[in-house]
Formats: structure tokens, sequence, C-alpha cells
């Protein structure tokens, strides 16, 4: 039999153990009995040992003064703390010293293994684990893809693909990882066909399968929860997908209560200046471009895209009768205004609505395209991911949330769009006008490989201004990114395998929003 792993067990009664310490020699493991902390340490120095087994309460050096010495001289090493005393500080003692298990006397041998099966095979069990449980529900996902899907089921799919994608992410299955991409892929392909088919109809309100869009969040998920005298913080995370908010929950957990999780469409395109604006005035683009003609600014026009989201939100406001409540608007753009915010958080309390639109998720993936580092740093999704939870752990704007966690409020996290790796190019031809963005693009004449985009040659019917009399909208479907003719292998390989959005995907339009309450 091999050895499954190198046990050092301190105990001074380490005779009462001995059927123990023979039950996990007759399953693999090599024990090596000592009696006191001095004698550890000394092994420790020697040996190389998988696991310590130690003792509380042993005479001369402690169990609680042996674990300190052993996290000094080996911090990465398991410790599982065995002991009679069930004392609450003794354990927070022994937690804070970072333990990897504790165990009450007396052991029951399958205690001990199954604690060992933990340190030494969680990751290879919880692969197997997940590796099958995917392969059970895999037919419920085809089945569900073969059939036609509502909106509200589409969200619960989508649901469901981001579970599995954070589940294989912590397996090393590469084959089921494999399989569980083309499934997705194969999610976004139809996916883009039922939006292909109902988007005309979503804007114009008809039917009874009309998503939650952009335009009507603030009204319906938003609006019903304030009120004079409760402060609400109301977080735009620009650019936040479903899956990385996931990854967020965890943090947010700590502080705050999820009394709603709930997702919703964002209008095309999927992009800032129009799915924003839309969420905070609370009526579709050509809407406001009717009603704002000033202030709206479409593509190819000069000034700011995103200048007048303020005006936009009081107008919204007065429009649903809230133009009462105490508003504040703030947008942080840089490191810099994020820490203002965050030295000025208890201020904003006495506001009842206090909104803040972080664009640090949109600059990192714009900037994903522009500096070789962050190429390098968030070359997948799961390095994409990653990189979005050691930059919210560290923001300005957790610690604000942090700081007033307590103070008996309401948070709302949202975001505009999503956003999509792109893969594969498809060619555009247009003239100078053309827009640059490449997941979506309009103009007049455009050339384009239909089978890759959704085209609006009225844009009225996306609900789009129409910047001159021949302008066509184009969408990308999947992960394709539309490039033009000129120098065109450059740059494919310049914005393949970059975050883009824009276009028609599931990580790109369906994205939470989510409710949070002070605990």
């Amino acid at each position: 039999m091999s050895i499954q792993a190198e046990i050092l067990w301190v105990d001074d009664e380490i005779d009462s153990l001995k059927s123990q310490i023979l039950f996990l020699k007759n399953k693999g493991y090599e024990v090596t009995p000592l009696t006191n902390g001095y004698d550890a340490l000394e092994l420790l120095k020697e040996k190389n040992i998988d696991v310590v087994l130690l003792d509380e309460s042993m005479p001369g050096m402690t169990g609680l003064e042996t674990l300190s010495k052993i996290k000094e001289l080996f911090p990465l090493l398991p410790v599982v703390m065995v002991t009679k005393n069930e004392a609450e500080d003794i354990m927070e003692q022994a937690i804070g010293s970072q333990i990897t298990d504790y165990l009450i006397k007396p052991v029951n041998p399958n205690q001990v293994l199954l604690s060992l099966k933990k340190i030494m095979d969680s990751k290879r069990l919880v692969s197997e684990q997940t590796t099958i449980a995917y392969q059970q529900d895999f037919r419920n996902l085809f089945m569900a893809l073969s059939s036609n899907q509502n909106s509200e089921e589409w969200k619960e799919l989508y649901k469901k693909l981001v579970y599995w994608e954070l589940e294989m992410g912590k397996s090393d299955s590469v084959e089921m990882m494999e399989v569980f991409q083309s499934q997705k892929s194969e999610a976004n392909t139809e996916f883009f066909k039922y939006v292909s088919k109902n988007y005309a109809k979503w804007i114009k309100d008809e039917g009874n399968d009309v998503p939650l869009l952009s335009h009507q969040v603030f009204k319906r998920k938003i609006a019903p929860h304030l009120q004079q005298g409760t402060p609400t913080f109301l977080v735009v995370i620009d650019n936040l997908r479903f899956d990385q908010w996931r990854v967020l929950q965890p943090t947010v957990n700590e502080s705050f209560r999820i009394m709603e999780e709930d997702m919703f469409y964002s209008i095309l395109p999927t992009a800032t200046q129009y799915a924003r604006n839309a969420l905070f005035a609370g009526m579709l683009p050509a809407d406001i471009a009717t009603k704002f003609p000033d202030e709206w600014k479409n593509d190819d026009e000069d000034g700011g895209k995103n200048l007048y989201e303020e005006t936009f939100l009081r107008y919204q406001l007065k429009q649903l009768k809230l133009d009462h409540l105490k508003t504040q608007y703030l947008k942080i753009t840089n490191n810099e205004n994020g820490k203002i915010m965050e030295d000025n958080i208890h201020n904003y309390l006495n506001n009842d609505l206090t909104v803040i639109v972080y664009n640090f998720v949109d600059m990192l993936s714009h900037a994903r395209t522009e500096m070789e580092v962050l190429k390098e740093m968030a070359s997948d999704e799961v390095a994409y991911r990653s990189l979005t939870v050691s930059w919210f752990e560290h923001s300005p704007l957790y610690r604000a949330l942090r700081k007033i966690s307590e103070k008996g409020i309401q948070v709302i996290i949202t975001t505009d769009h999503g956003t999509m790796r792109v893969k594969n190019p498809s060619k555009v031809v247009g003239d100078r006008a053309t827009t640059t963005n490449l997941r979506y693009k309009h103009g007049r004449n455009l050339q384009y490989e239909e089978r890759d985009v959704l085209a609006f040659r009225d844009p009225k019917l996306a609900g789009l201004p129409k910047p001159n009399v021949s302008s066509t909208f184009i969408f990308a479907k999947e992960d394709v990114f539309l490039c033009y003719p000129n120098n065109y292998n450059h740059y494919v390989n310049y914005y393949r395998n970059t975050f883009q959005h824009g276009g028609i995907s599931l990580e790109e339009m369906i994205v939470p929003v989510i409710r949070l309450q002070s605990k």
C-alpha cells in the first residue's frame, strides 16, 4: 500500500492512542508518535510532515504554545488541534492561530480519518464529486437548451451555468471544463436566436414574455424600497457580470444580509452610454434623445456620452414622485475619487438616496486590451473573476460600505451591462463615420456577415436614436468581434481573447440587481 501522508501525532498520553494510530496505518498513513512539543519541533526540522495532530493540554510546552512555534517555522503546515477542553476561549485562540481543524476528545478513528481526508484529499474529492454532479445535470441543461425557453427560464439557466462554472473552477478536470465550455457556447448560440426573435417585441412591450429591461429597473427594483429617513445606497458597478457578483458575494456577506438577488436584461447595445443612461433616465435611448436633445450624444458625435446621468436620474425621480427624497449622486472614476468618497461616507447617511457609480470594472476591462500586464493577469474568466475579487476587497468602495454596515442602511448593488471574452472575428465594411466598437456598430451602408449579427436597419425598432436617415445598428452574437478589413490580422490578434461589451450574450445581457440590508 502506498503511503497516503506523513502524520505527526503529539500527545502526552500517546500510549492511549495506539488503536487510533494502528487504524490510520492500516489506511495507508505513516504516523510518528511523540509526547511533547519540544520533540515535535525538532522532528519537524528534520523530516517532511504533511499534517500535525496536536494535543492542546500537555505539560511543559502547551499545545497552543507548540502551535504558535510551528506556525512561526512552518506557516503552511496543516495542524489539527485535538483536545478535551471545550472552553470557547481555547477554541478562539486555536482558530486565531490558524489551525486547520479542531477535534474534541475522545476522538473516534473515523473522525481523525475524515479530518485528514479533508486536508489531504479535499481538492481531488471535490473535483470527483463536481464532475459526477455536473454529468448528472448535463442532460437537464441540454434538454432546457432544446426547449422553447422564456425570459425567466433563461435567467435560471444562466444562473445554473454560472454555478457550474464556479464549481468547475475548483476542479482539476480539464476534460469536464471543455465539455462545460462547449455547453455554455451552445447556450449562447440559442440565446442569440432567442433575443433576435424577440427583442423588437420587448422594446414595444408586446406579449407575455417581456423581461425586466434596463430602463425599467429603477422603477421596479429600486424605487419601491426608497423611503424618507432610511439611508439607501445604490451602487452601480459598471460592467459587473453575474459570475463576478457571485465571487464577490462571500465578501459582501460578511457585513450585509442579502434580501433579494435577481437579474435583469441589459438593453442593446450592452454599452455604458446606452444601458446606463437608460437605467438612470427610466427611458429607452430613442426617448432620451428626444426629451434631452442637448444632453444625448450619439457615438459619432463629439463630447462625453455619460455626463448627464444625474440630470436623467433627477428627471426620473420627479416622474416617480420621489423628488422630495434627499438624493446625492457620486461618480468614482479613479482611486483618488474613491478615497474621498470613503472619507465622507458618514456624511451620506444624511441622504435618503446616495447613488455611487463605480467605474473600476469598466476601466479594468478596457485597460485589459491596452495594458500588457492586465492582459497577462486577466487571460480568461477565472483570472478575470479573481482580479475582480482582489480589487473589491481592497477598494475604497468596500471599505466605505463596511464603515456604515451597522448603521441600519440598505444597499442595492447593480450594473449597466456585462462583458464577453471575444474569440471569433467577423469582417465589417463601412464608411468613415462607422463606429469603432468591437461588439456593435452603427453607420451607413454597412456590409457584414449576416449570420454573425442581429441587424436593425431601422434603429427605432430597437429603441435607439437614428443618427441619420440610413443608419443601421448591428450587434455581434456569442463571442464574435467585429473588425474592418484594413490591417485585419493585426487587429484580430490584438483583440482576440479580450473582454468587450455591446453585443448579445448571456454574460453581457443578463446582469445582477441585489438588495442588501445591514446585519
